[in-house]
């Protein structure tokens, strides 16, 4: 397997942009489908209140926000969600919640009992919840569990400037536990945080270089939240998001590369771009867990008019 440096990474990102798609599209229609693009939905499954002070989070405690705490929603809600989901064509099903990591007792139950009723529905069931235990994990194994989703989010030399209550290595370590267990592995990072190129392809080194690679890869430009430390960042300009997208492609070519938070912000003509430098998953539906996204029927439309077709499950 190949290791990657930063400089490596650097020689890929900066390629005059033609270059970059063309290269990233061979890779791209060798281990893929050029056709399809995962339809993935995700769902809050209890929103706000969070103890991390992770600098973009409108869900962090640390910030006024507006975003009020909820309670964990019951399997039944979660259920329903679900199925809305799959009618619309989603084939992946994601849980987000707000939480330095799960506790132990009804709460994680219940989690459990989530990832029991996705996975019965036949969608692959993903789920977020912070740092896990071996113990935790196991379970989410044992109950089905599709992928969980625990991004790196930048490199390790920025981490510090956008979170300080966990470090880098206590998110390696919960992803080392989730590769443990059997369960397959969603990890990506946000751009548009303020930090530069190199800690950018740093990211994606520290993704590329995992044993294996994940096999989702979400890329997410900055969806700036007014209360957060965050808040006036300014938007992220469409080919920078493109050339990740392209780098990403090339260096994890068996990953599913996910065009995320930040695609309510791209017009049509940016998103398809994306899909041609080797963007094969979206997140869609009405939000991100609190943040918003191009609602369904416009996301059929823009697949249709490109002649991308929605991924079948394999």
């Amino acid at each position: 397997m190949p290791k990657y440096t930063v400089a490596d990474l650097r020689a890929i990102h900066d390629l005059p942009i033609p270059e970059l798609i063309f290269k990233a599209q061979q890779v791209h229609r060798e281990h893929h489908r050029p056709d399809e693009v995962q339809l993935c939905s995700l769902l809050s499954v209890k929103t706000g209140g969070c103890p991390e002070d992770c600098a973009y989070c409108p869900q962090s405690s640390h910030y006024d926000t507006g975003v009020r705490r909820d309670q964990i929603l019951s399997v039944d809600e979660v259920v329903a969600a679900a199925q809305r989901a799959q009618a619309a064509g989603a084939t992946r099903f994601c849980m987000g919640t707000a939480g330095r990591n799960p506790q132990d007792g009804e709460s994680f139950e219940r989690v459990l009992g989530m990832v029991r009723a996705v996975r019965g529905l036949g969608l692959e069931a993903c789920i977020t919840l912070g740092m896990l235990t071996d113990a935790q994990t196991d379970r989410l194994a044992q109950a089905g569990l599709t992928v969980y989703n625990h991004n790196v989010d930048t490199s390790r030399e920025f981490y510090g400037n956008i979170i300080t209550t966990h470090g880098y290595d206590d998110r390696l370590a919960t992803l080392a536990r989730v590769r443990k267990a059997g369960i397959k592995v969603c990890s990506g990072g946000i751009i548009g945080m303020g930090e530069s190129i190199d800690d950018r392809c740093a990211m994606l080194v520290t993704l590329a270089n995992l044993d294996p690679p994940p096999e989702s890869v979400p890329i997410n430009a900055l969806v700036p939240v007014k209360g957060t430390p965050l808040g006036e960042r300014p938007a992220v300009d469409a080919l920078e998001l493109v050339r990740m997208i392209a780098t990403a492609r090339i260096v994890m070519p068996a990953a599913r590369v996910r065009l995320s938070a930040g695609r309510a912000g791209l017009s049509r003509e940016a998103q398809v771009l994306c899909f041609l430098a080797g963007a094969n998953s979206i997140f869609f539906g009405e939000k991100l867990l609190t943040t918003g996204n191009p609602d369904v029927d416009s996301d059929h439309k823009l697949l249709r008019d490109a002649g991308l077709r929605p991924a079948s499950l394999h």
